[in-house]
């Protein structure tokens, strides 16, 4: 049995435009090549392959066979595959990133990443992306040690030198507790009676905020890299803890969890500034992503929350 050859692209860029055309002769004006040329390139191309990918002679326009069919659906993929990689190098010629590395703070909610990012995947369809969520100076240091081109951090970046900083409006935390928590049923609360139960407090992954801590009232703490870690601890009843007004909506008009009255600690706002290396300025993509977080705040009368 003998194996087919290789064909050329330009032979199967012949193939796909006399199915699209539906004939030698209208692929020959697509092409602008004379149809005696376009009937020798599909020749070569059944030749190459060592199957009929036409039936020439039943009717007036040539009809795809068995073979011709099953060879279409490879062709297009091949097609499209190759229009991707001239995309992708026309836009590296022009300076477009190959990839974008983005940092986000954990607070941001998800539901605004997910839609800028959307809209990047629309604009930038040739440009990857690889996305990293951290909480507080983790993300500061992952775009400092070059992890990230990109950030949206928390309240350290700002202290940070070597950092560019976007000034975006905050996320709003307030303290919540399980129904069955002493806190919630104890109804109007004194101040310091947070100081009597564990809170629970996202800590973090980089070495930045050592020996800091934000909003932490409790000498009682239970530590947790992972925000959906103390969301599930909360509904528990294991302490006390702030949360994006964001991500606790539903629970609190669902009763799962309640927001806590505090007098000394009613809440507090989380900073938020999209951050980039003030020696490494990002690329077009990058740049874009910066911008619409910008202007997703900017549309916003309390940006970032619900």
């Amino acid at each position: 049995m003998s194996n087919p050859g290789t064909p050329s692209f330009d032979q199967l860029h012949i193939f796909l435009t006399v199915v699209e055309t539906g004939s030698f002769a209208g692929a020959g004006r697509a092409l602008n090549r004379a149809t005696s040329v376009i009937s020798y390139g599909i020749a070569n191309l059944e030749a190459q392959l060592g199957v009929a990918l036409f039936e020439r002679h039943t009717t007036r326009k040539p009809q795809m066979t068995v073979a011709g069919r099953a060879v279409l659906a490879e062709a297009r993929a091949i097609g499209q595959g190759i229009d991707g990689l001239r995309a992708k190098v026309k836009g590296l010629l022009e300076g477009l990133e190959a990839e974008v590395s983005l940092a986000v703070d954990v607070m941001l909610p998800s539901h605004k990443l997910a839609t800028v990012l959307r809209e990047f995947a629309a604009q930038f369809p040739t440009v990857a992306l690889r996305l990293h969520v951290e909480a507080l100076g983790a993300v500061s240091n992952l775009v400092l040690q070059k992890s990230a081109v990109i950030g949206v951090a928390g309240p350290l970046a700002s202290e940070l030198p070597g950092l560019d900083c976007i000034a975006l409006c905050p996320v709003r935390l307030i303290p919540v507790a399980a129904p069955d928590h002493p806190l919630a049923q104890a109804g109007t609360l004194r101040p310091g009676m947070g100081r009597d139960h564990i809170q629970l407090v996202l800590s973090d992954r980089s070495p930045l905020t050592e020996g800091r801590d934000f909003s932490v009232v409790s000498p009682h703490t239970w530590r947790l890299a992972d925000l959906g870690a103390k969301h599930a601890l909360l509904r528990e009843g294991i302490g006390w803890g702030n949360m994006p007004l964001s991500m606790v909506e539903a629970d609190l008009m669902a009763g799962t969890l309640m927001q806590l009255a505090m007098p000394d600690h009613p809440g507090v706002d989380y900073p938020l500034a999209g951050i980039y290396r003030s020696d490494t300025p990002p690329g077009p993509a990058a740049s874009w992503l910066l911008q619409r977080f910008a202007q997703q705040a900017a549309d916003q009368d309390l940006p970032f929350a619900p």
